[in-house]
Protein backbone atom coordinates (compact mmCIF):
# COMPACT_ATOMS: atom_id res chain seq x y z
CA UNK A 1 0.00 0.00 0.00
CA UNK A 2 1.07 3.63 -0.71
CA UNK A 3 1.94 5.44 2.58
CA UNK A 4 -1.09 6.97 2.92
CA UNK A 5 -3.41 4.27 2.52
CA UNK A 6 -1.29 2.27 4.37
CA UNK A 7 -1.72 4.98 7.48
CA UNK A 8 -5.84 5.20 6.85
CA UNK A 9 -5.90 1.38 6.98
CA UNK A 10 -3.90 1.65 10.79
CA UNK A 11 -6.72 4.62 11.67
CA UNK A 12 -9.57 1.72 11.61
CA UNK A 13 -7.95 -1.63 12.02
CA UNK A 14 -9.17 -3.20 14.96
CA UNK A 15 -7.20 -6.27 15.80
CA UNK A 16 -3.97 -7.07 16.10
CA UNK A 17 -4.35 -10.06 13.94
CA UNK A 18 -5.04 -7.88 11.05
CA UNK A 19 -2.51 -5.28 12.30
CA UNK A 20 0.13 -7.60 12.35
CA UNK A 21 -0.72 -9.86 8.98
CA UNK A 22 -1.12 -5.96 7.07
CA UNK A 23 2.49 -4.38 8.41
CA UNK A 24 4.91 -7.83 7.86
CA UNK A 25 3.13 -7.35 4.16
CA UNK A 26 3.40 -3.74 4.33
CA UNK A 27 7.78 -3.81 5.18
CA UNK A 28 8.61 -6.93 3.51
CA UNK A 29 7.85 -4.53 0.16
CA UNK A 30 11.01 -2.10 1.47
CA UNK A 31 12.59 -5.92 1.90
CA UNK A 32 11.90 -6.41 5.57
CA UNK A 33 10.94 -10.32 5.80
CA UNK A 34 11.17 -10.79 9.92
CA UNK A 35 10.44 -8.31 12.13
CA UNK A 36 10.47 -8.49 15.97
CA UNK A 37 8.07 -6.18 18.06
CA UNK A 38 8.32 -5.56 21.81
CA UNK A 39 6.52 -3.81 24.31
CA UNK A 40 6.72 -3.85 28.09
CA UNK A 41 4.98 -1.67 30.44
CA UNK A 42 6.90 -2.80 33.65
CA UNK A 43 10.32 -1.56 32.72
CA UNK A 44 12.95 -0.66 35.62
CA UNK A 45 16.17 0.29 36.18
CA UNK A 46 17.13 -2.85 36.25
CA UNK A 47 14.62 -4.91 34.16
CA UNK A 48 12.04 -5.45 31.34
CA UNK A 49 9.90 -6.91 33.87
CA UNK A 50 8.60 -10.28 33.23
CA UNK A 51 8.95 -11.74 29.79
CA UNK A 52 5.22 -13.36 29.84
CA UNK A 53 3.86 -9.64 30.24
CA UNK A 54 5.36 -8.45 27.16
CA UNK A 55 3.79 -7.36 23.77
CA UNK A 56 5.53 -9.76 21.87
CA UNK A 57 4.61 -9.81 17.52
CA UNK A 58 6.95 -11.66 14.83
CA UNK A 59 6.75 -13.25 11.99
CA UNK A 60 10.54 -14.96 12.84
CA UNK A 61 10.85 -18.55 12.63
CA UNK A 62 9.76 -20.59 16.37
CA UNK A 63 13.81 -21.58 16.35
CA UNK A 64 14.82 -18.29 16.37
CA UNK A 65 12.09 -16.77 18.84
CA UNK A 66 12.91 -19.82 21.64
CA UNK A 67 16.48 -18.86 20.79
CA UNK A 68 16.73 -15.10 20.83
CA UNK A 69 13.85 -14.20 23.45
CA UNK A 70 12.68 -17.54 25.33
CA UNK A 71 16.28 -18.00 26.50
CA UNK A 72 17.16 -14.87 27.54
CA UNK A 73 19.73 -13.44 24.94
CA UNK A 74 18.24 -10.78 23.52
CA UNK A 75 18.72 -9.05 27.14
CA UNK A 76 22.18 -8.91 25.81
CA UNK A 77 21.43 -7.82 22.47
CA UNK A 78 23.01 -4.93 21.43
CA UNK A 79 20.39 -3.18 19.44
CA UNK A 80 18.58 -3.67 22.90
CA UNK A 81 20.53 -1.33 24.49
CA UNK A 82 20.78 1.04 22.05
CA UNK A 83 16.73 0.94 22.00
CA UNK A 84 16.56 1.57 25.42
CA UNK A 85 18.94 4.91 25.63
CA UNK A 86 17.70 6.25 22.19
CA UNK A 87 14.45 6.74 20.45
CA UNK A 88 14.09 6.55 16.43
CA UNK A 89 15.82 4.95 13.87
CA UNK A 90 19.40 2.84 14.44
CA UNK A 91 21.12 0.78 11.68
CA UNK A 92 22.99 -2.24 12.03
CA UNK A 93 26.24 -0.73 11.06
CA UNK A 94 26.39 -0.14 14.42
CA UNK A 95 27.21 -4.04 15.24
CA UNK A 96 29.44 -4.27 12.40
CA UNK A 97 31.23 -1.30 13.79
CA UNK A 98 31.68 -2.56 17.13
CA UNK A 99 32.76 -5.75 15.76
CA UNK A 100 35.33 -4.44 13.43
CA UNK A 101 36.58 -1.83 17.21
CA UNK A 102 36.54 -5.08 19.23
CA UNK A 103 34.25 -3.51 21.85
CA UNK A 104 31.56 -6.44 22.05
CA UNK A 105 31.14 -8.53 25.45
CA UNK A 106 31.20 -11.99 25.51
CA UNK A 107 27.17 -12.04 25.90
CA UNK A 108 26.59 -9.70 23.02
CA UNK A 109 28.98 -12.07 20.91
CA UNK A 110 26.99 -14.83 21.99
CA UNK A 111 23.74 -12.54 20.71
CA UNK A 112 26.07 -11.84 17.65
CA UNK A 113 26.59 -15.93 16.63
CA UNK A 114 22.96 -16.45 17.24
CA UNK A 115 22.06 -14.08 14.67
CA UNK A 116 24.49 -14.85 12.58
CA UNK A 117 23.74 -18.02 12.38
CA UNK A 118 19.90 -17.67 11.28
CA UNK A 119 20.84 -15.16 9.18
CA UNK A 120 19.67 -12.11 11.20
CA UNK A 121 22.72 -9.89 10.32
CA UNK A 122 21.44 -6.62 8.25
CA UNK A 123 18.26 -4.51 9.07
CA UNK A 124 17.32 -1.74 10.94
CA UNK A 125 15.91 -1.17 14.62
CA UNK A 126 13.24 1.25 15.73
CA UNK A 127 12.63 2.49 18.69
CA UNK A 128 9.54 4.31 19.71
CA UNK A 129 9.23 7.06 22.02
CA UNK A 130 8.31 6.43 25.15
CA UNK A 131 5.39 7.89 27.26
CA UNK A 132 6.60 7.02 30.55
CA UNK A 133 9.70 5.98 32.17
CA UNK A 134 8.35 2.22 32.83
CA UNK A 135 7.69 2.00 29.17
CA UNK A 136 8.91 0.60 26.24
CA UNK A 137 9.10 0.04 23.12
CA UNK A 138 10.61 -1.42 19.94
CA UNK A 139 10.55 -3.00 16.56
CA UNK A 140 13.49 -5.04 14.82
CA UNK A 141 13.24 -4.95 10.70
CA UNK A 142 15.46 -7.38 9.30
CA UNK A 143 16.46 -7.86 5.42
CA UNK A 144 16.39 -11.06 3.88
CA UNK A 145 19.53 -13.74 4.73
CA UNK A 146 22.54 -12.73 2.55
CA UNK A 147 21.62 -9.14 2.19
CA UNK A 148 24.40 -6.54 2.88
CA UNK A 149 24.02 -3.93 5.26
CA UNK A 150 25.08 -1.40 2.52
CA UNK A 151 22.32 -2.16 0.23
CA UNK A 152 19.13 -1.79 3.64
CA UNK A 153 21.11 1.55 4.16
CA UNK A 154 20.36 2.31 0.65
CA UNK A 155 16.74 1.57 0.76
CA UNK A 156 16.64 3.17 4.38
CA UNK A 157 18.33 6.31 2.79
CA UNK A 158 15.39 6.71 0.03
CA UNK A 159 12.59 5.83 2.03
CA UNK A 160 13.22 5.99 5.79
CA UNK A 161 11.28 8.42 6.70
CA UNK A 162 7.99 7.01 5.09
CA UNK A 163 9.30 3.49 6.98
CA UNK A 164 9.58 5.22 10.69
CA UNK A 165 6.49 6.78 10.11
CA UNK A 166 4.58 3.58 9.46
CA UNK A 167 6.64 1.61 12.12
CA UNK A 168 5.68 4.72 14.60
CA UNK A 169 1.72 4.64 14.13
CA UNK A 170 1.81 1.04 14.09
CA UNK A 171 2.93 1.07 17.57
CA UNK A 172 0.51 3.96 18.80
CA UNK A 173 -2.20 1.60 17.35
CA UNK A 174 -1.12 -1.53 18.53
CA UNK A 175 -0.91 0.23 22.12
CA UNK A 176 -4.70 1.07 21.67
CA UNK A 177 -5.75 -3.07 20.85
CA UNK A 178 -6.80 -5.69 22.98
CA UNK A 179 -3.45 -8.00 23.59
CA UNK A 180 -3.58 -11.44 25.39
CA UNK A 181 -0.37 -12.51 26.65
CA UNK A 182 0.35 -16.05 27.04
CA UNK A 183 -0.57 -17.56 29.88
CA UNK A 184 -2.77 -14.28 31.17
CA UNK A 185 -5.85 -14.58 29.44
CA UNK A 186 -9.11 -13.92 31.30
CA UNK A 187 -12.92 -15.36 31.10
CA UNK A 188 -15.65 -13.11 30.13
CA UNK A 189 -16.90 -13.63 33.83
CA UNK A 190 -13.50 -12.75 35.47
CA UNK A 191 -12.99 -9.55 33.16
CA UNK A 192 -16.55 -8.48 33.87
CA UNK A 193 -15.45 -8.72 37.92
CA UNK A 194 -12.51 -6.53 37.03
CA UNK A 195 -14.54 -4.21 35.37
CA UNK A 196 -17.32 -3.67 37.87
CA UNK A 197 -14.24 -3.27 40.28
CA UNK A 198 -12.58 -0.85 38.52
CA UNK A 199 -16.03 0.87 38.54
CA UNK A 200 -15.87 1.17 42.08
CA UNK A 201 -18.19 -1.41 43.36
CA UNK A 202 -18.02 -3.74 46.56
CA UNK A 203 -18.42 -7.48 46.12
CA UNK A 204 -22.16 -7.09 47.23
CA UNK A 205 -22.98 -4.95 44.26
CA UNK A 206 -20.62 -6.94 41.82
CA UNK A 207 -22.83 -10.05 42.61
CA UNK A 208 -25.82 -8.24 42.30
CA UNK A 209 -24.67 -7.11 39.26
CA UNK A 210 -23.73 -10.18 38.11
CA UNK A 211 -26.52 -12.21 39.18
CA UNK A 212 -23.88 -14.31 41.10
CA UNK A 213 -23.46 -15.48 45.11
CA UNK A 214 -20.63 -13.06 46.68
CA UNK A 215 -18.91 -16.50 47.27
CA UNK A 216 -18.60 -16.77 42.97
CA UNK A 217 -17.15 -13.46 42.27
CA UNK A 218 -14.78 -13.56 45.15
CA UNK A 219 -13.48 -16.70 42.82
CA UNK A 220 -13.64 -14.85 39.78
CA UNK A 221 -11.36 -12.33 40.70
CA UNK A 222 -9.02 -14.95 42.81
CA UNK A 223 -8.66 -16.89 39.10
CA UNK A 224 -7.88 -13.48 37.73
CA UNK A 225 -5.45 -12.73 39.88
CA UNK A 226 -3.37 -15.71 39.52
CA UNK A 227 -4.05 -15.24 35.73
CA UNK A 228 -2.74 -12.31 35.45
CA UNK A 229 0.00 -13.62 37.84
CA UNK A 230 -0.75 -10.19 40.68
CA UNK A 231 -1.48 -10.14 44.36
CA UNK A 232 -4.02 -8.13 44.49
CA UNK A 233 -7.55 -6.95 42.65
CA UNK A 234 -6.38 -3.58 41.89
CA UNK A 235 -3.42 -4.52 40.51
CA UNK A 236 -5.23 -6.86 38.04
CA UNK A 237 -7.02 -4.14 37.17
CA UNK A 238 -4.39 -2.32 36.53
CA UNK A 239 -2.64 -4.93 34.52
CA UNK A 240 -5.85 -5.87 32.44
CA UNK A 241 -6.05 -2.16 31.56
CA UNK A 242 -2.20 -1.75 30.86
CA UNK A 243 -3.42 -4.85 27.94
CA UNK A 244 -6.57 -2.66 27.15
CA UNK A 245 -8.33 -6.32 28.25
CA UNK A 246 -10.86 -3.80 30.54
CA UNK A 247 -13.82 -2.92 28.79
CA UNK A 248 -13.83 -4.32 25.31
CA UNK A 249 -16.55 -5.02 23.28
CA UNK A 250 -17.61 -8.76 22.74
CA UNK A 251 -17.63 -10.04 19.47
Amino acid sequence: MKLRSYLEFLSYVKTLEELWDAHTKQMAEYGFDRLLYGYTNYRTATSLGDPEDFVILTNHEKAYIDGFLHSGLYFHAPMLHWALENEGAGSWKMISDMLSSATMTPQEQRVYDFNAAHGVTAGYTVSFTSVSARTKGAISLSAPKGTRQEEVDAVWSEHGQDILLMNNVAHLKIMTLPYVAPNRSLTRRQREALQWVGDGKTTQDIAILMGLTMATVEKHLRLAREALSVETTAQAVLKAALHNQMFIMEA
